[in-house]
């Protein structure tokens, strides 16, 4: 039988001891004893303490990732038993006594890339840059913002963990600009985004060009799939996604569908809840198991944030390894994804049976014909063939009996422009919220005009059916005089296509229609005219600040065509 070396009449190699931190104050004590064996992460908010200085609770939640319930408890309980005393007329508290403080923390676990962080003082200023002038948060996407430390340890850790020379790497979602920071860190790794926040997309792709980073931008609403020149491309995924159990099992999802091989990759994921509410964290665990995941690792409290400190302002670092080689099928979510704002209302829509029968009325009215619902309608207004649902609609051009009537109430207008170039040669409408952006004013109509012309005409058409909905109603527009615009028009057409596929195509058919026909090595060679940014992509996840060169792109393409 072996000895048991922990039998203390087995001799053995001498055993030391961890050394215990100094004491502290009987009402600290008591505190930590209260909060059991996680009672280090308490220790934590007593060492931010003990230089003396007044601190928030907010100030602490964020230095310490301990969730602001825990805070405010303990620093109550320390003002109470006279060790700690509030600032004059604020929410500041500091320690009466620090030094009695000094060694609260004791020994801290170590970050797995902290070390790393020194020699990429070049990175960390850039990213630092990049986070201070990006856009601020979109409550009604649930954004929170990670600090540029986070975000330059997130890239270490992908950097170092895996092998991404000549690899692809997709941002499910990158308000914290993960995408960025990793081209600085890893630049021979490829880079896509797929993002539904247009000042995002945009802001990375300034910051890419500006540093000369391969990234590649997507529009992408994740709730209707991932865009299809994404699909099967990645072969690490990274995603924070909103922080409901719907939003994190959606966005891993879309990122499963992204990879190339899921047996042979990862998928990377902030997530965190407070330590007070653990039931929400198995909830989701739960489903991540679900879709065939095994937790490889995780890290604690890895990502930090300026915000969201009711989780303590910080967020675990998920490791998920696929188990399966194709990902789990998955359609439109009508989930509830985000927490809060317009978009949390998604799962039940705005349109009441009511208001739903009026707008469909006065689009009966309006065209003529019999209006085909296309979104989440009420059962109730339903005519016999049933709706189209949302998620079709963008995917594949479908057989209509009458003109298309485009739900997007209930946080789904920012599609409003790509829902447009969806529609058929005949046009349609999209029923919007008055409120939303697209029609509320001037500037939102000449945008979305901008979109679509000169495909359609556009027609805003407010008190659709009820008070609060207006209706754009795309109208077929002339045939285009001009070849460019033709082209461009052809181009809108065929929004579902590859633009460098669909530009060739429509480099034939109008030199053609002109009467000076080109073959097909000539439209490639004139498509190379194109700016970097049209391949790749589809003009249904083109990033919108790109719309407003597209018609300069197409005139560099027909400029380049050679005619005999």
């Amino acid at each position: 039988m072996a000895a048991d070396p922990n039998d203390p009449g087995v001799p053995g190699p001498p055993r030391t001891p961890l050394p215990s931190p100094p004491p502290l104050p009987g009402a600290a004590l008591d505190a930590l004893r209260a909060h059991g064996v996680d009672a280090p992460r308490l220790r934590a908010v007593l060492a931010a303490l003990s230089d003396g200085r007044g601190r928030s609770a907010d100030d602490l939640v964020r230095a310490t990732g301990v969730a602001r319930v825990l805070v405010v408890a303990l620093l109550e309980r320390l003002v109470e038993a006279g060790e700690a005393e509030r600032a004059p007329g604020g929410d500041r508290v500091r320690l009466v006594r620090p030094d009695h403080y000094a060694g609260a923390a004791g020994d801290a676990l170590a970050d797995p890339v902290r070390h790393l962080v020194p020699a990429r003082a070049g990175a960390a200023a850039e990213i630092a840059r990049a986070v201070a002038e990006g856009p601020a948060s979109d409550l009604d996407l649930d954004h929170v913002t990670a600090t540029a430390d986070t975000a330059l340890r997130r890239a270490l850790f992908l950097a170092t963990r895996f092998d991404l020379a000549d690899r692809t790497v997709l941002c499910v979602g990158d308000h914290d600009l993960t995408s960025v920071a990793l081209a600085l860190v890893e630049p021979r790794a490829r880079v896509l985004v797929a993002d539904i926040d247009e000042r995002v997309l945009a802001h990375i792709d300034a910051v890419a060009g500006r540093l000369g980073l391969d990234v590649r931008t997507h529009f992408a609403d994740l709730r209707l799939g991932l865009p299809a020149g994404l699909r099967g491309q990645a072969d690490v995924v990274f995603t924070d996604p909103p922080y409901t159990a719907d939003g994190v099992e959606l966005f891993v999802r879309r990122g499963l569908e992204g990879m190339t091989d899921p047996r042979r990759g990862r998928v990377l994921v902030a997530y965190g809840v407070s330590e007070t509410t653990p039931r929400l964290a198995a909830a989701t665990q739960a489903r991540l198991l679900r879709l065939d995941l095994v937790l490889e690792a995780m890290w604690p409290d890895f990502h930090r944030y300026e915000g969201a400190e009711s989780i303590g302002a910080a967020s675990d670092l998920y490791v998920l390894r696929p188990l399966s080689r194709t990902a789990p099928p998955s359609a439109e979510s009508g989930a509830r994804v985000y927490s809060q704002g317009v978009n949390a209302k998604e799962a039940r829509g705005s349109l009441t049976e009511e208001r739903a029968a009026a707008a469909l009325e006065r689009a009966a009215a309006d065209s003529g014909g019999r209006p085909v619902p296309v979104g989440a309608w009420p059962a109730a207004v339903l005519p016999d063939a049933g709706r189209v649902r949302l998620s079709t609609w963008m995917e594949a051009q479908v057989p209509l009996s009458g003109p298309p009537v485009v739900d997007l109430t209930g946080g789904w207008e920012r599609i409003a422009a790509r829902a447009a170039l969806a529609c058929p040669e005949a046009g349609g409408y999209l029923l919007v919220p008055s409120s939303a952006a697209c029609v509320r004013d001037e500037r939102g109509q000449s945008e979305l005009r901008a979109v679509v012309e000169p495909r359609f005409r556009v027609r805003f058409l407010r008190g659709f059916g009820d008070p609060s909905l207006t209706a754009v109603r795309l109208v077929r527009a002339p045939e285009a005089q001009d070849p460019v615009d033709r082209l461009l028009a052809h181009v809108q057409e065929n929004a579902r296509g590859t633009l460098t596929s669909v530009l060739r195509a429509g480099v034939v058919r109008v030199a053609q229609e002109g009467g000076a026909p080109v073959n097909k090595r000539t439209a490639r060679l004139a498509v190379a005219a194109a700016p970097p940014w049209v391949a790749g992509r589809t003009l249904l996840d083109l990033p919108g600040h790109r719309f407003a060169r597209l018609r300069e792109a197409v005139a560099a393409v027909w400029g380049a065509v050679e005619r005999p």
